[in-house]
């Protein structure tokens, strides 16, 4: 028997094809150069989705990797902001879509087409970017050679990318992003934004909609409530009445956080692409390692010590948010806490409050403490596990040489995932598949988790040396 059957026998599929379902399942959900994020619930392109999924398709089409981004691309505005989500012309059926967003009669950031909406998420694209040109180093020399032609000009958007970030994200320096609404952390209806969208009014004549989501998951308390869907649109429309113009939002609208999730992703992704850009002769090689040393600061100065957890901030009515939700953990996908610091967190991890709780069905992070309150085992990040999410810390605990954390929730993603599905996400407790299947950073996750070696950083040749390092 394998490794990877070893790791994913537990009750479920062999790992032969769960591999073969994720690989169908990410063909299944291609719509030409882009990859839908689910077959029926999600019909576009969603900007972390598109990273994540980037990473899985490279194991099977390294060139096609570099499609989907560049479709990401043709999206970014020129602030540089890529948007969360970039629109299929050809799919009219989601809500919201993009003329609610109405980003390109409101400003003139937006390209023309294809159309977006006016909100970012998580920049994980230069993690992905550095992790396709490692396995496309490994797949023969025409595919290397073609993946690092493209690499200049991926590169090149990222560094826009990430150099808004930095100036309209956090313009006073904080180390500590800055978002105008709960879909920009790509968390959505956490706990970590009940604070803030309570004091948000919805205005009487908030324009009618339907709802998709309820349409295709008929279990609604699966979903977001009906008042939560009101107060994400009220977001939106203020966002519109602003004209998406940074300043004008951090002046005018009612939701205002910090994230420290997205925080410390972006000093993780600013050390990616500081070492692309070295491996490139770029002259941004400083700049970039100022980011990551800024926000890795940040949010190791967001631990609250009685939580053990980071937290994030409230900008509008001060103070921060004590919710204890995986987002807490955001230090270890980035560093820069003591070790003491961060051997007490990953203890904490470890936890009955956590991974460790006696009642999960599998020792992976619930997206909520299953011993707060606020967790809802059901309801979409309130309290289910997502793969998506145990699948990153895993290849950052990896990356920043923490095997001994990662080897135990490699394991446990996988005996999770081997019931087949491939489930946008579980009910901790019992293990039962919820949302949408065969979604389409599920699988990817499941690919890279079953195809790359445990305990050996990702980025990595079999030289030793790391992909971008290779560089000529």
């Amino acid at each position: 028997m394998s490794t990877t059957d070893d790791l994913t026998v537990a009750r479920g599929i062999r790992g032969a094809e769960l591999t073969a379902r994720a690989a169908y399942a990410l063909r299944a959900n291609s719509a030409g150069p882009m990859t839908r994020a689910a077959p029926d619930l999600y019909p576009h392109q969603w900007s972390w989705d598109a990273a994540f999924v980037s990473v899985g398709i490279a194991h099977l089409d390294p060139r096609r990797a570099c499609a989907e981004l560049d479709h990401l691309f043709s999206g970014q505005w020129r602030t540089g902001m890529l948007p969360h989500i970039v629109f299929d012309p050809d799919e009219h059926s989601y809500f919201p879509g993009p003329d609610r967003w109405a980003c390109d009669e409101v400003s003139e950031d937006p390209p023309r087409a294809p159309r977006t909406s006016g909100i970012c998420q998580p920049p994980v694209h230069a993690l992905a970017v550095e992790r396709i040109v490692a396995i496309a180093d490994q797949q023969g020399a025409a595919t290397s050679a073609h993946v690092r032609e493209w690499l200049p000009g991926a590169y090149r958007r990222l560094l826009a990318w990430h150099r808004y970030l930095a100036r309209e994200r956090d313009p006073f320096g904080t180390g500590l992003i800055t978002v105008y609404h709960g879909w920009e952390g790509g968390m959505d209806n956490s706990p970590r934004w009940d604070g803030p969208y309570s004091r948000l009014a919805v205005p009487a004549d908030l324009p009618p909609y339907q709802r998709r989501d309820t349409r295709i998951v008929t279990d609604t308390s699966q979903r977001p409530t009906r008042l939560e869907y009101d107060r994400y649109l009220t977001s939106v429309e203020e966002l519109k009445a602003a004209g998406y113009d940074d300043a004008r939002i951090r002046a005018t609208v009612g939701y205002l956080t910090t994230d420290v999730f997205m925080s410390a992703v972006f000093a993780a992704a600013s050390d990616a692409l500081a070492r692309i850009g070295r491996a490139l002769g770029a002259d941004e090689v400083d700049e970039l390692e100022e980011h990551a040393a800024r926000f890795r600061a940040g949010v190791a100065a967001s631990v609250d010590a009685g939580l053990g957890l980071a937290l994030d901030t409230d900008l509008r009515a001060g103070g921060t948010l004590p919710v204890e939700t995986v987002a807490g953990f955001a230090p270890l996908l980035c560093g820069g806490l003591d070790p003491a610091a961060e051997q007490a967190m990953i203890e904490l991890l470890g936890s009955e409050r956590w991974a460790g709780h006696p009642g999960l069905r599998y020792a992976v992070l619930p997206t909520t403490s299953p011993a707060s309150p606020d967790f809802r085992p059901r309801a979409y990040w309130r309290g289910p596990s997502w793969p998506v999410i145990n699948w990153l810390f895993v290849w950052m605990l990896e990356r920043r040489g923490r095997a001994d954390v990662a080897a135990p929730l490699r394991a446990a993603s996988l005996a999770q995932l081997a019931e087949g599905s491939l489930a946008e996400y579980y009910e901790p407790l019992t293990g039962e598949p919820l949302g949408s299947a065969a979604q389409s950073w599920t699988a990817a996750a499941a690919l890279d988790l079953l195809l790359t070696s445990p305990g050996t950083p990702a980025e990595a040749n079999a030289d030793g040396r790391r992909g971008v390092d290779a560089l000529p």
